[in-house]
Formats: C-alpha cells, sequence, structure tokens
C-alpha cells in the first residue's frame, strides 16, 4: 500500500533530486544498520517523505557520509541521516511487523508467520519506545482487516482508518504542531489507501480480492469521480501543509505534493487508455 508519495523526477532540480535520494539512501542504510538485510525490504519512498517533511520542520542536525553498498557497489553514494531517519527507520519496521503479523492470523501466510517471528525481537525495542504510535497503528491495521472481512463496500471507512494510521505516524511529538501534522498524516493517508485501491482495482476483480471500489467501478463516470476524491484528499493535505513553516527542501516537499503523488494515477491512465484504444 505504499510507494505513491514520491517525486516527479523531471520537474526536479538536479540539486534536489540528489538530496532526496541521499535521504532515501539514508533511510536504507538506518534500516539496515538497526535491522539487517530484513530491515531494508521495508524501504518506502512514502518514509522518505515523512523524514524530510518533519526535517524541515524541526531542523535538527543532518549527519552527511559516503558509502558503498550492494546497490552501489563501484561508486560510493552521499547519505543524510538525522534524528528523523532513525525515527522513520523504526515506523518502517512497525508497519511491516504487524502487515506480516495480519498476514499470518488472517490468511496464515507462512511468509507472515515467518516475519514476524523474525522481527518480533526488534519489534519490542520499538514499541517501548514509541508505544503511543505503535498502539494507533496496530488498532487502525486490525479495524483495516476487519473491514475486509465484513467487506465494506463505503470507502470512507477503511480510507478512514488508513489516515489515522498515518496522521499519528506524522506526529512525533506532541507540541505546537500536532494538530497540523495530524491533519496533514490523515488526509495523506486517505489519498494513499485510495489510490491503491484504484491501482488494484482490476487485479482485485480478477482475484476475488477486497476492493471498496468495486461497488461503483462500473458507474458512469467512474475514473473522473476517482480522481475527484484523490483531488480532494490532496487538497485538505497540502492546505495544512502550508500552514507549516517549512523552508529547508520545500522545492522537494512541494514536488511531491502537488506532482509526484500522482505518477501512479498518470501510469494507470495511460494504460487505460491504451486498452480502450486496442478494443476499438
Amino acid at each position: 500500500m505504499f510507494g505513491y508519495v514520491t517525486i516527479l523526477e523531471p520537474e526536479l532540480k538536479v540539486k534536489d533530486f540528489r538530496r532526496y535520494k541521499s535521504f532515501y539512501c539514508g533511510l536504507c542504510q538506518e534500516l539496515r544498520e538497526r535491522y539487517g538485510h530484513l530491515g531494508q525490504l521495508t524501504l518506502t519512498y512514502d518514509m522518505t517523505f515523512a523524514i524530510l517533511l518533519l526535517t524541515s520542520l524541526y531542523e535538527p542536525e543532518i549527519h552527511a557520509k559516503e558509502i558503498r553498498c550492494k546497490v552501489h557497489p563501484v561508486k560510493k553514494q552521499q547519505i543524510l541521516q538525522d534524528v528523523f531517519t532513525g525515527y522513520g527507520a523504526d515506523m518502517n519496521l512497525i508497519l511491516a511487523y504487524y502487515h506480516l503479523k495480519d498476514d499470518w492470523v488472517d490468511e496464515k501466510k507462512v511468509s507472515g508467520f515467518l516475519g514476524t517471528c523474525a522481527l518480533r525481537r526488534r519489534v519490542r525495542k520499538v514499541i517501548r519506545r514509541y508505544p503511543r504510535q505503535c498502539r494507533v497503528i496496530q488498532k487502525e491495521l486490525k479495524n483495516l482487516a476487519d473491514c475486509e472481512k465484513r467487506n465494506v463496500m463505503e470507502l470512507d471507512e477503511p480510507a478512514g482508518c488508513f489516515g489515522r494510521l498515518m496522521a499519528e505516524l506524522m506526529v512525533w511529538k506532541k507540541d505546537h504542531w500536532e494538530e497540523t501534522l495530524r491533519a496533514l498524516g490523515f488526509f495523506l493517508g486517505k489519498f494513499i489507501y485510495i489510490m491503491d485501491a484504484y491501482d488494484d482495482l482490476e487485479k482485485d476483480r480478477k482475484e476475488g480480492n477486497y476492493n471498496p471500489l468495486k461497488s461503483i467501478c462500473g458507474e458512469p463516470g467512474f475514473h473522473e469521480r476517482c480522481r475527484e476524491m484523490l483531488c480532494m484528499m490532496i487538497a485538505e493535505c497540502t492546505a495544512q501543509f502550508e500552514k507549516l513553516p517549512c523552508i529547508q527542501d520545500i522545492d522537494i516537499l512541494r514536488n511531491i505534493l502537488y506532482d509526484g503523488v500522482w505518477n501512479k494515477f498518470r501510469k494507470i491512465e495511460i494504460e487505460r487508455q491504451k486498452s480502450e484504444d486496442e478494443s476499438e
């Protein structure tokens, strides 16, 4: 369900693209240092956005260094890390753990059982460090699983679960910016959920999987309706974002929220148009 909150590279200056990649690589390295190669598998672009946003808002000290890795074995890559890189790594791990746990409990997937066993000891430390976030993440993922069991077709209910999850994740600490960050995260989470449902619709229809958009996908103007819902969610999200006094990396953050989040939607529309042209 992650991977939708990323940059639109052609519209980004070279220096900003390099800085974005440095934070992304910094998160990857942090995951490896804390949780090994298994931790690296949880890497997402969405969490890179959260790190950039919180870094811009709170302006902590940033540490830069150059490293080689399996992806870049020849040329050293610059990585950027700060206190929020560690926070993002911990949140990545928690989300991955509870997702794997639900896979085992609900569907008895062996991969879910093995994943939870491998991560359990590491997760306990994160839960002690961030009890508030972990409690809400677990609760909302359970609520989301319940929506799937009940085959809820009212989109706002499951989207709201993911919205509340993201809202809690965005609030690093309770302070003056809590309300704004929570609202930003809530609408961004709903956007991600709706986009994911739209992206997976055809596959879910073929495989008989749960998807709340299946109940309206045959109605006239369905695609336009989905675009309108997504526009509403990201408009509310960006309205909250503009309330924050972010200056550092503002061009990267705006590129993500105003352009990058639509990358997947554009690809879906192109594929849909191509399919319609071939069927004529």
